[in-house]
């Protein structure tokens, strides 16, 4: 939003929960309500999957949301643009209303969720090739079962919608080109923006000191909202750190997410746990203060926080998968490792954390600028927008 607006552009965002004063980004309900739909998709899902709570947010049906359509933003609205609408934001009756409006649309992929029937990442499985069912996140999965369901009106949809989508990452790209949902769909890869005034190098002493981060060693961060999420890899981050385990008294591994002590006490390096952080400036902070990121993912798209990192000066280590190696330029703004393995993972932290002086700061910098400034990516979103609004 912040990016078409600083170029020029009108633009409205409205959001399940808003968490600033910002008059451009309104809420679609009430404190009250906002959650409602939230929690009936949620227990859908539980009744789906035989009362189990396992892999109870892997997924989303979109059963329940908000209908937008009747919003004074929506009626005055030359294009509508959705981006991730799970959770109770948007329901697939809602996604059809906007469809029928005849309103222009354009749909930016942060995940696999428009491709497949419930899941937000595949995994290894490919039944989205054809028409989803026997869903392996399920506890009972079924030729019929509700991936199938989902997966047969999301078709119903977008036959014939006139859809402008977006894939952040050409990994995604590729994964849409697979789905049966999507022939003769229009698609295109643009990566998300980043303000890199916001997101710039600091001096990383007075960061230290504002984080209370020591100022005596390397420090390598490792963030996410769930850390114990087995997507994001920690598994491996885990091994790797026992690796390093010859350079505990001067690399400490910095935690940004919910981290629980028994986690932590498995950690073969010293650890400093910051909890999750909600604040862009303190996460700049924590940018500006660390040596390098580690992400070991095993499923990604386009990681923001790679982005960010790479925009304060900060080199990434992460495996090949996904959009990672898209953002990482392997031994230019970071190291990418060899897929699952706790090995090369630790090499890449080893090489990022080595006492000589090395590029990688600057290039990784250079590197954002390069691609994913705010005017180079409102750019291609200005030619999208009008080439919707003016075309015959």
């Amino acid at each position: 939003m912040h990016a078409l607006q600083v170029n020029g552009m009108e633009v409205t965002m409205l959001v399940r929960d808003a968490d600033t004063a910002n008059p451009s980004v309104r809420t679609i309900a009430s404190r009250l309500l906002k959650k409602l739909p939230f929690f009936l998709e949620r227990l859908t899902i539980f009744l789906a999957n035989r009362f189990s709570k396992k892999n109870l947010f892997e997924v989303s049906t979109a059963n329940f949301g908000f209908d937008i359509t009747k919003r004074a933003e929506f009626k005055e609205a030359d294009v509508v643009h959705l981006h991730w609408v799970n959770q109770g934001m948007l329901s697939l009756s809602t996604i059809q209303k906007i469809v029928r409006s005849g309103k222009k649309i354009v749909w930016t992929m942060h995940d696999m969720w428009p491709l497949t029937g419930i899941c937000h990442y595949s995994g290894e499985c490919r039944r989205y090739v054809s028409n989803c069912g026997n869903c392996p996140l399920l506890q009972m999965p079924a030729e019929n079962d509700i991936s199938r369901g989902t997966f047969q009106k999301k078709e119903k949809i977008y036959s014939n919608a006139g859809i402008q989508f977006v894939c952040c990452s050409n990994w995604l790209l590729q994964q849409v080109h697979s789905s049966a949902l999507f022939p003769g769909n229009l698609i295109i890869q643009i990566p998300n923006p980043i303000n890199t005034q916001l997101f710039t190098p600091g001096d990383a002493i007075q960061a230290r000191k504002r984080l209370g981060l020591p100022l005596d060693k390397k420090l390598i961060l490792f963030g996410a909202y769930s850390i114990t999420d087995q997507r994001k890899g920690i598994r491996y981050l885990i091994e790797a750190t026992h690796l390093l385990a010859d350079l505990k008294d001067k690399v400490e591994l910095v935690f940004c997410g919910v981290a629980k002590q028994e986690l932590l006490d498995i950690i073969g390096l010293n650890t400093k746990s910051l909890g999750y952080i909600s604040d862009q400036a303190t996460m700049i902070s924590v940018y500006q203060a660390v040596d390098c990121f580690v992400i070991p993912s095993l499923e990604e798209n386009l990681p923001n926080m790679i982005m960010e990192a790479m925009s304060c000066g900060v080199p990434c280590v992460g495996f090949r998968t996904g959009g990672i190696p898209e953002m990482i330029m392997h031994g230019e703004t970071g190291y990418v490792a060899d897929y699952k393995s706790s090995e090369d993972l630790a090499k890449g932290i080893r090489s990022m954390v080595s006492p000589e002086e090395t590029p990688f700061r600057k290039t990784a910098r250079t590197f954002v600028l390069e691609h994913y400034s705010e005017t180079a990516v409102a750019d291609k979103y200005r030619q999208i927008y009008e080439k919707r609004l003016f075309k015959k």
